[in-house]
């Protein structure tokens, strides 16, 4: 029976404001079997990649009320990854699957609600994937655009945060919907992406904008659709008064607000009088459309007419650095860290 020690990323304690690389250390756990005992229904895995996700910043607080729950002091970070199974007490795994889902930020995991594992069934493409396009900013992606918004040929879009995670797909999707599609993001290599890479009609730097508002005005003087809200605050209340009458706002994150105090939204008058509708949404309580969108996007990548920017860090111990950076901006693409590669 081979047994190895585990190294774990734990949350020391509760967050407040910015979260430091110094709030998450690096510890070698105790031993661990690498196989699992007799009549459990659980998954040990071996993990492979792990997801830098921005909804990970509310669970390292204390909350009530959220769709998820907070982290546990002491214990792994637990985010979304991809893994490959060592041992199971499960029907539906066995050992030598590929799989993804919420796992724990370590090297090992066993995890117990293997209904959040999903069997990966084509390897033809990067396992990494799994971390984004083809897991959970995929389907926030589609979910968000294509169920929630209901884009139309020729509308106008505008997407926020948009060389991230999602947003880089928004975009994508939006031109394949023959939608014109002006995204937002903060530094000149961004938005250089948007233009060249990801085929957005334009793009800018909002860093670089005094008046939000007018600079919206400007990229969209018809007025805007669809908007595809990664940002909230300051951005939000831009956005507003440049909506169109009907006008769709799907609200999948706002990351300028996870770390500050809230901005104050004073625009809000504008869903009344421009009958907007503005709708969040939490994107697994759509996975059950997961075969759905893996149809639709699996052959769009094999065709070479989506294209998919990933931020690859090397090794566990750069996995909090990778996580705090997501809240400057420091990633270009979808953040990812190699944990082992097989």
């Amino acid at each position: 029976m081979e047994q190895v020690q585990n190294k774990q990323i734990i949350l020391k304690d509760y967050v407040n404001g910015f979260p430091k690389e110094s709030d998450m250390p690096l510890i070698t756990s105790s031993i661990i079997r690498l196989n699992l005992p007799e009549g459990s229904n659980a998954v040990l895995v071996k993990n492979l990649y792990l997801s830098c996700d921005p909804y990970m910043r509310g669970r390292m607080s204390k909350s009530k009320g959220s769709y998820i729950d907070s982290f546990t002091p002491g214990s792994p970070i637990q985010g979304l990854g991809v893994a490959k199974v060592l041992d199971s007490g499960h029907l539906n795994f066995k050992k030598g699957d590929l799989v993804w889902g919420m796992t724990g930020w370590e090297e090992y995991s066993i995890i117990n609600a293997s209904e959040i594992l999903f069997k990966i069934q084509d390897s033809d493409v990067s396992l990494s994937y799994y971390t984004g396009i083809l897991g959970m900013p995929g389907m926030t992606a589609y979910v968000g655009f294509y169920e929630i918004c209901a884009p139309k040929k020729g509308e106008y879009v505008y997407v926020s945060a948009a060389s991230g995670a999602v947003g880089q797909l928004v975009g994508q999707f939006a031109k394949l919907s023959g939608c014109y599609v002006v995204g937002s993001a903060g530094t000149k290599e961004k938005v250089d992406l948007l233009k060249n890479k990801f085929g957005f009609d334009e793009a800018f730097n909002y860093k670089e904008e005094q008046d939000l508002e007018a600079a919206l005005k400007r990229y969209f003087p018809n007025g805007i659709d669809i908007y595809f809200e990664n940002v909230g605050g300051k951005m939000l209340d831009a956005v507003l008064p440049n909506m169109r009458f009907n006008g769709r706002i799907s609200a999948c994150g706002m990351i300028s607000q996870y770390n500050v105090q809230g901005d104050g939204v004073r625009n809000l008058g504008h869903i009344v009088t421009k009958t907007l509708r503005m709708q969040g949404f939490i994107v697994s309580h759509y996975y059950h459309m997961y075969s759905k969108y893996m149809e639709m996007i699996m052959p769009l990548i094999k065709q070479g007419k989506i294209c998919y920017i990933e931020d690859i860090v090397e090794g566990l111990e750069s996995a909090p650095a990778a996580l705090v950076g997501l809240f400057s901006g420091r990633n270009v693409g979808k953040q990812v860290v190699v944990v082992a590669r097989d």
